[in-house]
């Protein structure tokens, strides 16, 4: 029990807080607002920090990748289960949002005056042409325009593409790589130096939301809290299960279920999928995928495939557009959510802080103000346990069925070497 919430500490405090601060701002109101500049406090550090920790982070994280063409067909499959299974966890996020309408009864009036201008930066998109919108959305005029948050995505490709040229250079450009690496260090402990904070700012904050918006705001949160766990279960039990029957049919079900309860349980005592790497490396040998299988597949995945992070960004995205009453059925926004909720959960992942930054990135993509960015970090707080368990569990099941498109359909029958 001890080391169980141990694992949460952190995500315990942070909750209470954010308790604490709803609590203060359904008995004080509108008068919250005094606290708001401690909240802002909070804001501007991440601010301040959230441009370098990009840069460096996203650069190191692709300059270190070396030899992962060695790994041939292993990784040829890894990518396309980790592809087809993010898709499905990210479509039934959608399906879900769509049924329950989390931000529904919420005044949205309200919000959009506390952040007037997310408003004028929509305003602005709806003038351009599709074309001129995704080159505007992908690239910026200037470097020095790399560094306003507004334009996250342009700042992650450039980083990407730096990544990749450093990379290609090999030892030439080893002193640069390791320059990135220990740059990245510095912002990551920057970060940990501010989220000391991080149980004041947000209380304080979301007291001066709820004092403003009135307590509609968390019937939006429990909406998503029980939605979640209610498409966890489904997804852990039902989607768990088809994949295991895909990879190897009645057997493979058997063998997966016998060998997942322990995963489960480490992620949701570790509260973190590399915490949980060494156990699933062990229970995958054991549900028999092949040795190198498993070493490949689970700790790639435990930076790159998390299922229950795409889920958790469809409600961010579908609760952002439900506050400011956008229209999220037609097609093309139901292509976007499903696309950058892939993006966040999925691609974010590999990045130190990932999670914020995929939050950054919904807000610029969107024109969203950034001074939403705690609204959205609430959501993370709440479902961290349950994204966990999908998250780590999950690459298990997936190995699985790895191994099938790597060995064929018999290699249940072999053990794992």
């Amino acid at each position: 029990m001890k080391k169980l919430l141990g694992g949460y500490k952190f995500s315990i405090v942070l909750l209470a807080s954010i308790i604490l601060g709803a609590i203060l701002g359904v008995f004080l109101g509108h008068r919250a607002s005094v606290l708001k500049p401690f909240g802002e406090l909070f804001l501007n550090l991440m601010f301040m920090v959230i441009i370098p920790l990009v840069f460096f982070s996203v650069t190191s994280a692709i300059a270190n990748m070396k030899g992962m063409k060695r790994f041939g067909k292993v990784i040829g499959s890894t990518i396309i289960v980790f592809l087809c299974t993010a898709l499905v966890a990210s479509v039934i996020g959608v399906i879900g949002t769509f049924i329950v309408g989390p931000a529904k009864g919420i005044d949205y009036m309200a919000l959009k005056q506390m952040v007037s201008e997310s408003s004028n930066s929509m305003q602005q998109i709806k003038h351009v042409g599709v074309l001129q919108q995704i080159v505007n959305t992908i690239t910026v005029p200037e470097f020095a325009s790399l560094f306003f948050k507004s334009n996250m995505l342009q700042l992650i490709l450039f980083s990407a593409l730096l990544g990749i040229s450093t990379a290609s250079l090999g030892e030439k450009g080893e002193p640069i790589t390791r320059f990135f690496t220990a740059a990245a260090h510095v912002m990551m402990q920057m970060v940990k130096i501010i989220m000391y904070y991080a149980p004041i700012g947000l209380g304080c904050y979301f007291a001066s939301v709820i004092g403003a918006l009135g307590p509609q705001i968390l019937q939006g949160y429990l909406r998503i809290f029980i939605l979640y766990i209610i498409i966890s279960i489904i997804y852990y039990f039902g989607f768990f299960t088809l994949y295991a029957f895909l990879s190897g049919g009645k057997t493979a079900i058997q063998i997966f279920w016998k060998n997942a309860v322990v995963p489960t349980i480490t992620a949701l005592a570790t509260c973190s999928s590399a915490a949980s790497i060494p156990v699933n490396l062990e229970f995958a040998k054991k549900m028999r995928v092949p040795k190198d299988v498993a070493e490949t597949v689970i700790p790639l995945g435990a930076n790159i495939h998390k299922d229950g992070s795409v889920i958790g960004g469809v409600m961010k995205i579908t609760f952002l557009f439900g506050l400011f009453n956008k229209n999220m059925t037609n097609i093309s926004s139901i292509v976007s959510i499903i696309f950058i909720s892939f993006l966040v959960g999925a691609v974010m992942a590999a990045i130190p802080s990932g999670g914020m930054i995929g939050e950054m990135l919904i807000l610029s993509i969107y024109g969203f103000s950034q001074g939403l960015l705690p609204i959205i970090m609430v959501i993370s707080v709440i479902i961290d346990a349950p994204a966990t368990v999908l998250n780590s569990t999950g690459n298990t099941v997936c190995s699985m069925m790895i191994s099938r498109l790597v060995e064929g359909k018999e290699w249940i029958f072999n053990r794992a070497s």
